[in-house]
């Protein structure tokens, strides 16, 4: 708390009768001050206790900006970022020399002290090892298919590309890649494309990343098809679904995590249509899900439970397990 806006001098050259006066002042404002701070920090308090974030609440993760700053979970530490006094050391450790690619030896010509030559070898030098990135340069191959004559019928016969070349003019591993791009790290087609053209030297655009992603979903398509087929007969699962877009057009993302896998599946609609399609009608594990009301309407269609109102209750907090035990919403 700040101090009075008059010194204990300037209290005591006053009469004491006014000193009195302000003093009982300054006393006063000091207790409502102090009210008004305990009563700020408890309206915060319960209002960051009230506004829901996907952190605290059942809302989708796309509610929330991306960039949006995580809520401290603690009080702001006085001590100085990096290293604290006394912590194990963390280092990055030297590979054996042999796997170097090149060794540079350093001897010193001349002593540092009295400038006399310096000459042999040091049993135990001291390693400093630097990472550097190789130069990319791309592999092309070049088919060349001869075309050629029939000296009988004059018909003419092109040679064949040999069993596992592309038509097109990228190999199955700058596909993969392209595809990882824009899967795994999240990359935009147009980023992928001045990546693999600006770093990789190999000629990429916009367009031709949306056929490498076909390509790639083409043959991730019977893997992804066995995993679909083994979710009605996992133990457990955690199902949830989230508002995206699909062009301009919105559209529901369906999550399905089991102990082993993760199926996503991309809808037209948040009906539970799609979860009868990926579950069938004979799901007997355990779902987690979030209470929402396509969920219920599944788990009483495929365990045989009574209706929605024999199950869920919106208003609590803790888990509610359905009547036939089918499914969890937390």
């Amino acid at each position: 708390m700040s101090s009075p806006p008059i010194s204990p001098e300037q209290l005591a050259a006053l009469p004491p009768d006014v000193r009195a006066v302000i003093e009982a002042i300054i006393q006063h404002y000091e207790r409502r001050v102090a009210e008004y701070e305990d009563r700020i920090a408890g309206l915060e308090a319960e209002l960051q206790g009230l506004r829901k974030t996907p952190q605290n609440s059942s809302l989708p993760p796309s509610t929330q900006h991306p960039h949006a700053k995580p809520v401290p979970t603690k009080a702001k530490s006085n001590r100085k970022r990096g290293g604290q006094p006394g912590h194990a050391r963390h280092e990055r450790p030297l590979i054996p020399t042999e796997e170097c690619d090149a060794v540079v030896p350093l001897k010193p010509t001349a002593c540092r002290r009295c400038g006399t030559k310096l000459s042999g070898n040091d049993a135990e030098p001291l390693r400093h090892q630097v990472y550097e990135l190789p130069e990319i340069k791309p592999v092309v191959t070049e088919y060349q298919q001869h075309r050629l004559s029939c000296p009988g019928c004059g018909e003419t016969t092109c040679a064949a590309l040999p069993v596992g070349v592309p038509r097109g003019g990228s190999g199955p591993k700058r596909i993969a890649f392209v595809a990882l791009l824009m899967a795994c790290f999240r990359q935009s087609k147009r980023r992928t494309s001045l990546f693999v053209e600006t770093l990789l030297n190999v000629p990429c655009c916009p367009a031709l990343t949306v056929k490498h992603q076909t390509i790639v979903t083409h043959a991730l398509q019977p893997a992804y098809a066995e995993a679909v087929a083994a979710l009605p007969s996992q133990p457990q699962l955690n199902g949830d679904e989230s508002p995206t877009k699909e062009g301009p057009v919105k559209s529901w993302l369906w999550t399905f995590v089991a102990p082993a896998f993760t199926v996503f599946a991309l809808r037209s609609s948040r009906a539970a249509t799609a979860i009868s399609e990926l579950l069938g009608e004979t799901f007997a594990g355990v779902m987690s899900c979030d209470r929402a009301k396509m969920d219920c309407l599944v788990a009483a269609a495929c365990s045989g439970a009574g209706p929605i109102g024999n199950g869920i209750s919106r208003r609590s907090s803790t888990a509610t397990i359905i009547k036939s035990n089918a499914w969890v919403a937390t």
